[in-house]
């Protein structure tokens, strides 16, 4: 797999040919907001940091993503809304803007 150094949040960064930041220790708001506009979402809301943030604390508790049933329960969020908030869907949307790397269980 390629990488590359991307410029996110005002850092360089390592990233995959997907876009998942390889260096997940440099994730900040700055770097979701930029992933968020590369995927077309202008803006987080808080519905948007309620998803990210349960990712993020998730995957620091367990290194894995959680898996979409979980992740709908957990955030009271259903699947419809996920994909509303992350049109790229919870892997490629959701979990690429909480600052994972490549997901093994977020599909």
């Amino acid at each position: 797999m390629a990488f590359e150094i991307v410029m996110l949040g005002g850092k360089e960064i390592e990233a995959d040919e997907d876009g998942f930041i390889q260096e997940p220790e440099k994730w900040d708001e700055a770097v979701a907001g930029d992933l968020a506009l590369q995927d077309g979402i202008e803006e987080l809301t808080e519905d948007h940091w309620v998803v990210i943030n349960h990712i993020r604390n998730y995957w620091l508790k367990f290194e894995i993503a959680p898996l979409i049933r979980r992740l709908c329960k957990e955030t009271q969020k259903d699947i419809d809304t996920i994909y509303d908030l992350f049109p790229a869907g919870p892997a490629d949307g959701a979990c690429k803007i909480a600052g994972l790397p490549t997901p093994t269980g977020c599909t």
